[in-house]
């Protein structure tokens, strides 16, 4: 599909502001300064536009209806207008704006259920403050998956956490748990739901007709036969020979320590990851700047920049827009795809 015919026939791209006392607002700016000209990356930004305003000098435009965004993109940074209630300050979190942080989230996903967006971009939320203002989810994916759980889907329902960094897709088992954890949680039914989310999603959203998995070992030298653990044995192995049987094109659990090398690399389109840093740790080696994270297993397209708020570099001028950039582009490739395959 070309760019101009994925332009004609979808819509633009919602992009919530996240924190607005981090780097979210600022690097806004300078990724619609770099896509302004791709018609096919058009997204809008659900949030305050005065916040905006002040974090960086692109042309903003307030709009009423997510239509409006395609249209004027070119031109100006679109802006759902949705104000925050207390003053902000780069840096510094403000609790009180917790509320709108999430609200501007919610109605993301709304519009992307009523397919009046083709896709959800999510700027970087700060956890403390929301939990202070009683939010009760971990994190953007369970929220999100909350938010679409009465929606039907067809396949296997996530959400399933895929990080990307130029080829390489790195897909988790286990999320935020601790080491310690992680053995007990890395089970036959997880390992095979999140494979089967994979699987059908490559397919889906990155049109891979027939995708192929590697799966990560949990332990060193994928057990070294059991002399290093028995997980490989008793769960791993026996959850790949069940998945092939299902027609899922998986390996047996190969050693983590050399799955990630260029030439690995080119013999899989996803890892499955059996933990948290044996994912994220190549990827960003590979690409730290330019990492997505993308929600698998979902009936809407959400994809997010692979860093935190940088409260510590906000409004200073020096945050990279690389990871934004590239999670923008990489929702719209995979909105693209699943019109494609619908």
């Amino acid at each position: 599909m070309t760019s101009a015919h994925a332009a004609s026939v979808r819509a633009a791209l919602a992009l919530t502001m996240g924190e607005p006392a981090g780097v979210g607002p600022e690097i806004i700016h300078t990724a619609w300064d770099a896509l302004k000209g791709e018609a096919d990356t058009a997204f809008f930004v659900v949030g305050d536009l005065n916040v905006l305003a002040a974090a960086g000098a692109s042309p903003l435009i307030p709009i009423q209806d997510p239509a409006e965004a395609v249209r004027r993109f070119a031109e100006a940074l679109p802006v759902l207008h949705r104000p925050v209630p207390a003053p902000v300050t780069p840096g510094r979190p403000e609790p009180a704006n917790a509320g709108a942080v999430a609200d501007w989230i919610e109605q993301a996903v709304n519009l992307a259920l009523a397919e009046e967006v083709s896709g959800l971009v999510t700027a970087p939320i700060a956890k403390a403050p929301l939990y202070a203002a009683g939010f009760r989810f971990p994190g953007h994916t369970e929220f999100i998956a909350e938010l679409t759980a009465d929606r039907p889907y067809t396949g296997t329902r996530g959400p399933v956490m895929m990080l990307t960094a130029q080829d390489l897709r790195a897909c988790l088992v286990t999320i935020h748990v601790s080491l310690d954890e992680v053995p007990e949680l890395v089970t036959d039914a997880r390992i095979r739901r999140t494979a089967r989310v994979v699987h059908e999603c490559l397919k889906r959203d990155f049109g891979i007709a027939s995708p192929r998995l590697a799966m990560a070992a949990l332990n060193p030298h994928a057990g070294e036969g059991g002399a290093l653990g028995l997980q490989e044995i008793e769960i791993l192995k026996p959850a790949a020979e069940a998945l092939r049987a299902e027609g899922i094109d998986i390996t047996d659990p190969l050693p983590a320590d050399t799955l990630f090398h260029d030439e690995a690399r080119r013999a899989y389109d996803a890892a499955i990851c059996m933990y948290h840093d044996q994912a994220l740790i190549p990827v960003k080696t590979l690409d730290f700047w330019g990492g997505v994270n993308a929600t698998l297993g979902l009936p809407i397209i959400r994809t997010s920049p692979d860093h935190g708020t940088g409260f510590d570099i906000a409004g200073k001028g020096v945050a990279r827009p690389d990871s934004l950039i590239a999670a923008i582009r990489l929702a719209a490739a995979m909105a693209d795809a699943r019109h494609a395959a619908s």
